[in-house]
């Protein structure tokens, strides 16, 4: 498990603070939905079309180790 973003320990926020912290962890998560919006995830076929395949390879082939 990862570690949490902000832990409070004790005291009291001022205003200003509140309203400092709020402004970071806003454009924190800001900057993270773009990055994870500008990088799109390219799908990855995990299976193989059976007319492309070759129905038999010898177990000597050259080819069976491909």
């Amino acid at each position: 498990m990862s570690d949490p973003l902000v832990r409070v320990t004790r005291g009291t926020l001022t205003d200003e603070e509140l309203a400092a912290l709020t402004a970071v962890l806003a454009a924190r998560s800001a900057a993270q939905q773009a990055a994870t919006a500008l990088a799109p995830v390219e799908p990855i076929a995990r299976w193989q079309r059976l007319e492309r395949r070759p129905v038999y390879y010898s177990p000597v082939s050259w080819q069976w180790a491909a």
